[in-house]
């Protein structure tokens, strides 16, 4: 018996760009998994070494290590790298949420929104596009660079995002 292979729902690739409105970096609670090298990364990034870094920005859940999530006003979980700032749009004042850490941020969020959880089908990426402005507009992606992305275990080069 011969399978049949049948390309994703992807295969003619999708388009991303990110707005950095934050959005990804709040909601339910959850986890942001950081690697060993990535918390190097971290540490050196804020100047500070892996131990202090650890106690201040991570958790341990089942030996694995995650960033610590901050409650906010609305009830959500920010990712402790996300911060509120002040802006001033045609002479208004005026408020973002902006990732302090974007330039090291670790692989799970350089490599959103290509999860497997968002490219299961197009309703999961429909719904997700409900929070992400980013999704559908900007830089096309190939379907193999979508799956490079999804499959990456070590930061990408060009993640999704960078210019």
């Amino acid at each position: 018996m011969k399978l049949k292979v049948v390309d994703p729902w992807y295969a003619d690739g999708l388009k991303f760009q990110c707005t950095q409105c934050g959005n990804c970096c709040t909601g339910g609670p959850g986890y942001v998994w950081v690697s060993q090298v990535e918390i190097g990364r971290f540490a050196e990034s804020l100047g500070i070494g892996r131990t202090e870094f650890l106690k201040k920005y991570c958790r341990v859940i089942n030996g694995h290590v995650s960033l610590k999530e901050n409650k906010n006003l609305r009830g959500e979980y920010d990712c402790v790298f996300l911060k509120e700032i002040d802006i001033e749009t045609d002479g208004k004042p005026g408020k973002k949420r902006v990732c302090t850490c974007y330039d090291v941020r670790p692989l799970q969020c350089r490599t959103w929104p290509f999860w497997d959880g968002l490219l299961a089908s197009p309703e999961a990426w429909k719904d997700a596009k409900k929070t992400c402005p980013g999704l559908d507009r900007g830089h096309a992606y190939t379907k193999e660079r979508i799956e490079e992305l999804r499959d990456a275990e070590d930061w990408p080069d060009r993640p999704p995002g960078s210019t």
